[in-house]
This record gives structure tokens, sequence and C-alpha cells, in this order.
């Protein structure tokens, strides 16, 4: 294995820039994914490190050598496509082997090698197919296989499992994060689909207009955000966004809330991206909490309340009505569907938490991790 370091890359097509000024770090052994929508250089990126597409500026090193320059066959990476593209008029066995008979592995190590993988994958019994006698999961399965007979220092996954139905995706999902256990090898996968980057990654590179919006584990990227871009992208559904200001609580103790048309939040144990400069009250602000961190207290028939609307005052801190306005089942949970004051909110409940729409329920954020954004350049507050 071997770490990938990219510095101040730049890639142009069409003489346009879709890569500017990137800087990565991977370290050896680790699986990076990169998450983004289509359009964002993710792929670019991986096949930049792959050596498929020229570089305009800037350096990549694989190991500690310098290949920026060097063909895709010397940079020692092992590549598994989209597509599978696998040979179709050879069995799976010469498929799998043959990367290291073209390189003159000798045959008694090409042999092992491929009963190897074959054994990892569950391929053994699928030796003397062809692909066209393969389901769509073996034949991925075998281009992965393909890819680690090679034994290479980096393997790059370009969205691999895209073309797979759901229940397929789960299982080579599985498979492959079993494989990296097993292996240890250093692995860079592309991905639009969140959940492949958060259950696969022990780092997750968010991607927008050909930048890195954050880098961190999965756990930070989805708790702590560093902008709105990255809140709103990870999380299904997504994180809910509410728009008001920053000011100071009533009372001696005079402690930061966040307050909005029906709802004040407590902010005395958020942590601020600035700890030592907090904002100053007034500041204008975007509350952001996750679905599954409202919580409900209560629920009436509308007929019972005048409207689904209430003051700030007349509530606790943290806590606000809303109607309820769709449901939507999922198995062990439910969305549930707000409209607070206009304002369209996601709660993610437990399927057996008895609720009925047109009803109005009073909600808490009590305890709620909390997200607030600058609702300008949309950074984390």
């Amino acid at each position: 294995m071997s770490d990938v370091r990219i510095e101040q890359l730049a890639i142009h097509l069409g003489g346009r820039p879709i890569l500017e000024g990137l800087d990565l770090q991977i370290a050896a052994g680790e699986f990076l994914v990169l998450l983004g929508p289509s359009g964002c250089g993710k792929s670019t990126l991986l096949h930049s490190i792959a050596g498929l597409i020229d570089v305009h500026d800037g350096r990549i090193a694989i190991g500690g050598q310098d290949v920026t320059w060097a063909d895709p066959k010397d940079r020692g990476i092992g590549m598994v496509f989209q597509s599978y593209a696998l040979y179709p008029t050879m069995t799976v066995e010469r498929n799998l082997s043959f990367g290291p008979r073209i390189a003159g592995v000798p045959k008694a190590e090409i042999a092992q090698r491929v009963q190897r993988v074959a054994a990892m994958l569950q391929l053994g019994e699928l030796l003397q197919r062809k692909p066209a006698q393969l389901s769509g999961g073996q034949r991925q399965r075998v281009a992965i296989g393909r890819a680690l007979v090679r034994q290479a220092a980096v393997f790059l996954f370009d969205e691999p499992l895209s073309n797979l139905d759901a229940q397929l995706r789960a299982e080579l999902r599985r498979e492959l994060k079993q494989l990296h256990q097993q292996l240890g090898a250093t692995m860079v996968y592309v991905t639009h689909d969140q959940v492949e980057a958060m259950t696969l990654a022990t780092r997750i590179a968010v991607m927008k207009g050909g930048r890195i919006q954050q880098i961190d584990t999965p756990a930070a990227v989805y708790g702590r955000p560093a902008n709105r871009y990255v809140a709103g992208f990870l999380g299904s559904p997504g994180m809910n966004f509410i728009e008001g200001r920053i000011e100071r609580a009533p009372g001696p103790a005079a402690a930061l809330q966040f307050v909005a048309p029906g709802l004040r939040a407590d902010l005395a144990g958020y942590a601020f991206a600035s700890p030592g400069t907090p904002p100053e009250p007034g500041r204008a602000a975007t509350l952001g909490v996750r679905p599954e961190h409202l919580r409900l207290l209560a629920s009436v028939p509308a007929r019972d309340l005048a409207d689904g609307t209430a003051d700030p005052d007349d509530l606790p801190a943290g806590q606000f009505r809303a109607r309820v306005r769709l449901i939507e089942p999922m198995g062990a949970n439910q969305v549930v569907w707000l409209d607070a004051q206009g304002l369209s909110l996601a709660a993610d409940l437990d399927a057996q938490t008895a609720v009925a729409p047109d009803e109005i329920a009073t909600w808490s954020l009590q305890g709620a991790p909390l997200s607030l954004f600058d609702p300008t350049s949309g950074q984390r507050i």
C-alpha cells in the first residue's frame, strides 16, 4: 500500500478549468471516498491519479514517487470502472489473469493470485464461465478481482456499483469494506451515493465545483458540516434549514439563542467555529437540524387549536408547534413532513410513533446537535 499526495493540481478540459489548485493527501491504507454530484470534478480527480487525463499544472505522487507524467501502467494502480469492461471471449480466469500475463508474471504466481482473489470474491465456481454467463453482480466482482490480482499499490474505483440494483449494491458494498479490512490497501472511491460514502469511507471528501468543501471522517462530515452545502448534501431527507437571528436570551445569564418566527433555540452549549469570538447579537444566521433530531412531544387534532402557530414566548426555548402535512412510511421509521408557519420541515420518527396528518404537534430541539451557517457565505458559524 502507498500514500497519494496531490499538490496544486489543475485540470483543464476543452480550455475550461475543471480542477484548480487542488491539494489532497491520502494516507497509506486509507479508504477515501470522493463524494459529490455529477460534474463536481470527482471522476476527473480520480482519472488524473490514474494517469488517464493530462495534468495542466501541479504534482501527483504515489508512494513518494512523482507520477505526474508517468503512464498508467507505471503508476502501480488497479482501477475498477463503472462499466465492467470484461473481455467477452475470455473466461473469468483469463479475465482475472490478463494483467499479470501481459506484465510477464510467472504462471505459478499468476495461478496463486487468481485462486486467492477468487476465494475472496466467491468466484471459485465461476472461473471457467464467460461474462455472458454471469449476473451483473458477478461481473462486477470479476472487474474488482481483476484489479486485485495486479497487487497494486493503490486501488481506484469509479462508481463501480451504480449499474447494480439496490440489493446487489448493498451486498457488494459490504464485500468491498471487508476487502479493505483484509488487505489494508489504499483505496480511492468515487460516488454520488451518500450511503456508499458513509458506510465505506475512513474519510469523505465532499466536492463541489472542482473544489473539496470538507474532508473528514463520515461522523464529522455528517455531524459537524463545514458549510451549508455539505450539510444539505448529506442526509436523506436532508437537513432542515431555518432562517433567523442570534440574540441574547432574556435574564441574568444573557446566553445566546437562535430566534426565528415561532422558535427559540438555546445556544449555550453550541461549539462556534471561532470559540474565542462568538457572534455579536443581532447577526443573521441559518439554523440547521437533522430530521432525526426533531423530537415529538405531543400532538392534537387541528380542530382543537385555533391555528398551528405560536409565539416563541408561549413555549419553552427549543420547542415549537407545526402542522403535520404528510407522512411517508419507510418500514422501521417514518418521515413526517411539517408546516411550521409556512416553513417545510422533515422529522424522522420511529414507525411506532403515533402521529396523523393535519394534527398540530409540539416538537423539541432540546439536546439536539445544531448547526449554524452564515446566510451569505454558507460557512459554519
